[in-house]
């Protein structure tokens, strides 16, 4: 069973408490109803009350930490324990890049919001970035990483498929990254749905047809 070492956790919850910390302190210069949602051409479409914005922390940083906190003691074949200290570092990166995020977006609320899609890009890409450096060092199982019927079946497809998503989301991360912050709102937001459509589809689909290649070649044996 892996051990709480508080000492490695209070960076983490630092970086937890610090959205809470900014929200208090921009709270008086903050309109009573601000920007909440944005449609693809990056206009806002929906406004809400401010008090909204208390909420964002709890489903960026604190949601990302508790479950990756709690997945390794659910983790019924213990794979997660085989990471060592590489599942923390990834818990730190992890939670470190919705930290950002939040804070991103926390910022461009403040500022008015006409370019909260970049924010959200670049954050989103630094999330692929991370996960996809780690990709080659998780070991199967039913929480993290690319969990297909296929992947989880056969450890070998398992390893193909996160050696080639690895490869797939950290470049895709990289350049939402470097583009976020260059196109237009609008294109941001474009940009990103059809990466992250390729960063998902690519490994899926790449997953089966490892798996029929390897039933197949079984077959013929």
């Amino acid at each position: 069973m892996m051990k709480q070492n508080w000492k490695k956790e209070m960076p983490l919850i630092a970086m937890i408490v610090t959205p809470f910390l900014y929200i208090a302190y921009i709270w008086d210069e903050l309109p009573d109803r601000i920007p909440m949602h944005w449609n693809a051409a990056g206009e806002i479409d929906r406004y809400g009350d401010k008090s909204e914005m208390w909420m964002l922390p709890f489903m960026l940083p604190v949601l990302a930490y508790v479950l990756m906190t709690v997945v390794p003691y659910i983790d019924p074949k213990k794979k997660i324990e085989q990471m060592g200290g590489k599942y923390h570092t990834l818990k730190f990166y992890l939670v470190l890049s919705t930290t950002l995020l939040c804070m991103g977006i926390l910022f461009m609320m403040q500022q008015g919001g006409e370019t909260k899609n970049n924010w959200i890009a670049a954050g989103i890409g630094f999330m692929f970035l991370v996960l996809g450096n780690f990709f080659k060092t998780i070991q199967p199982n039913y929480f993290v990483g690319i969990r297909t019927p296929w992947t989880l079946e056969h450890p070998v497809v398992w390893k193909k498929t996160h050696l080639l998503g690895g490869k797939l989301w950290f470049v895709g991360g990289l350049c939402l990254m470097a583009l976020a912050f260059i196109l237009p709102p609008q294109h941001a937001f474009i940009f990103l749905m059809i990466v992250s459509a390729i960063l998902v589809f690519v490994p899926i689909v790449y997953s089966y047809l490892e798996f029929k290649k390897l039933g197949a070649a079984q077959t013929n044996q």
